[in-house]
């Protein structure tokens, strides 16, 4: 079973983690499903960035965004080029290494 490895986070997951996943399982419901809270404000629809991670290692295991994805990527803080929504970004067949951001946008907002 592919393995995600999620590194620290000083809120969500201090001391980092590492995470068992089975293939077919969105990256967000494998980190909940670890008691890592990362958040999801639409309720996993695809129609925000607050469960935005960047993919370090296995990007290219997973499909590939779709349009809708894209689009709301390009409002995500921290935006990189191995960016995803974790809701979108499907467990392929190799293990992954991923960082949630410090912020999302719901989070910058509140604090400014």
């Amino acid at each position: 079973m592919p393995q995600i490895v999620v590194l620290p986070h000083a809120t969500l997951c201090p001391e980092g983690a590492v995470i068992e996943a089975p293939k077919g399982k969105s990256i967000c419901d494998a980190l909940l499903e670890n008691d890592i809270e990362i958040e999801h404000a639409c309720e996993k629809s695809c129609a925000c960035t607050t469960c935005h991670v960047v993919v370090r290692e296995g990007f290219d295991s997973l499909d590939e965004a779709e349009e809708k994805e894209e689009d709301l990527l390009d409002r995500a803080w921290g935006l990189e080029a191995t960016s995803r929504l974790s809701c979108q970004a499907v467990v392929g067949d190799d293990d992954l290494v991923v960082e949630i951001p410090k912020y999302t946008i719901n989070q910058v907002s509140e604090n400014h």
